[in-house]
């Protein structure tokens, strides 16, 4: 039996409403984390971008552009959602994937799940089964093969199966419709290759979300793909892939995001705030950390959002001098800030042996930080938010908080928090109205202009 068809009659199979509690529990917990990474990039270039795109190239339609007030179709809507969601690096990951699954897999399923009128039930099956899948393509890749790490190569399949799932296709086209995804879905350029890591192709999330959701539709009239893509030994780990089905839901083993920049900083970030004493001056600051952090843009005079995301020395330097609320999130007037830019081109950065062996399967960092009275040192190894130190509900109704304040007023916030903490009890119907109550200030209309 091919991989693809393995997972494929899992997926057709599983009982619906059949997804044990704490599963429900995380996936209502990650739903109420990508909603608040949404409403922090709802304003930036790459959301705005995305919601012009998705208003002048798919249409009208049932779906709701969170917080926007605008109804698109399927794809407009899961593409402008997975797009703002995506935009300010603060979106769930899984340490073995080393990416980002939720900010492709819950827009594409919330979306056809509102259009559709899809049972709660189904709506939550589908969530699990996305990520499901999606991290065993991404898990099961031996580590000497991958050439990126951009969540995109790999979040399509998720999006396929949670798509089909809900469209309620049989075990072959929901195979064909992995395969599709798989087949079809953005090559995103191998890392070194370009800078788009300072440019807003990002993880290439967006497009993924719509080859997924496409390969559904299109397996379920009848379209074919290739069932054999997860079949080369040398490209995919079957025991990873398939091994297990059911037994454990791989959306539990998914860190969430304190801060927004890449993940391979944020031990750096959790040891240099636990080090730092505001009003003393920063003498030195050394990271010490795992190689493949080395190979991240690394601007120390970052000149978009997406270059600063991925920069040791912006994104500690501004942890260092302005704190936790720098990062929760990034203010793109930061970037002009000359004391953080100062420290950013004097802070050490430097790979160490004892992490060596350390990525993908953790993102451990030792900070060496003088302010006036000798290095001080800290080593942590699991930073704030992963399975091993995670974020509860309150942690995460928190960050909410902080990252929605620009966009939602108190009042609108309490009306979703609400919904999304009745997730597992009134389902999913009060979010879709709470998400689309109140339109936000300014949004593109289909005449490509703003409307206030």
């Amino acid at each position: 039996m091919h991989a693809i068809d393995q997972l494929a009659a899992f997926a057709a199979d599983h009982p619906e409403g059949g997804l044990p509690a704490q599963a429900r529990e995380a996936c209502a917990l990650l739903v109420t984390d990508l909603v608040g990474a949404t409403s922090a990039g709802l304003e930036s270039k790459l959301a705005k971008a995305a919601r012009f795109a998705a208003e002048q190239i798919y249409g009208p339609g049932r779906a709701g552009v969170w917080l926007t007030g605008t109804m698109l179709s399927v794809s407009g809507t899961a593409m402008a959602n997975a797009a703002a969601a995506s935009a300010l690096d603060i979106d769930d990951g899984h340490r073995g994937a080393a990416g980002h699954p939720g900010a492709g897999i819950i827009p594409a399923v919330l979306a056809v799940g509102q259009a559709f009128d899809a049972p709660d039930e189904r709506i939550f099956d589908a969530i699990a089964l996305g990520y499901d899948f999606a991290l065993r393509v991404a898990t099961s890749r031996p580590t000497a093969t991958i050439d990126t790490y951009s969540s995109g190569r790999w979040v399509s399949y998720g999006v396929a199966a949670a798509t089909g799932r809900l469209l309620g296709l049989d075990a072959p086209a929901l195979a064909h419709a992995m395969a599709i995804a798989g087949a079809e879905g953005p090559i995103s350029f191998p890392s070194g290759s370009s800078k788009y890591q300072g440019s807003t192709v990002k993880e290439a999330i967006p497009p993924a979300v719509v080859a997924g959701l496409t390969a559904a539709f299109r397996a379920k009239a009848g379209a074919t793909g290739p069932r054999d893509l997860l079949d080369d030994d040398a490209r995919f780990i079957r025991s990873v892939l398939t091994g297990g089905l059911g037994e454990r839901w791989w959306l539990q083993d998914c860190y969430l995001k304190p801060y927004a920049c890449c993940r391979y900083m944020h031990a750096a970030i959790d040891a240099i705030l636990a080090l730092r004493q505001p009003g003393k001056p920063i003498v030195s600051l050394r990271i010490e950390t795992f190689s493949r952090g080395l190979r991240l843009g690394n601007e120390r005079a970052p000149h978009t959002l997406e270059e600063a995301q991925y920069s040791y020395y912006f994104s500690c330097a501004l942890a260092a001098l302005r704190g936790a609320a720098a990062l929760q999130p990034m203010d793109p007037a930061r970037l002009r800030d000359p004391e953080v830019l100062a420290l950013a081109g004097r802070i050490e950065l430097a790979a160490h042996e004892d992490f060596a062996e350390s990525f993908p399967g953790g993102t451990p960092c030792r900070v060496i930080l003088d302010q006036g009275a000798g290095p001080e040192r800290l080593t942590v190894l699991h930073p704030l938010g992963d399975v091993a130190n995670p974020m509860n509900r309150s942690m995460v109704t928190e960050k909410f908080r902080h990252l929605g304040a620009a966009n939602i007023d108190p009042e609108w916030q309490d009306e979703i928090l609400a919904a999304l903490e009745g997730l597992t009890t009134k389902g999913f119907r009060p979010l879709f109205a709470a998400l689309g109550a109140r339109p936000s200030v300014q949004r593109l209309t289909a005449t490509g202009k703003i409307a206030r």
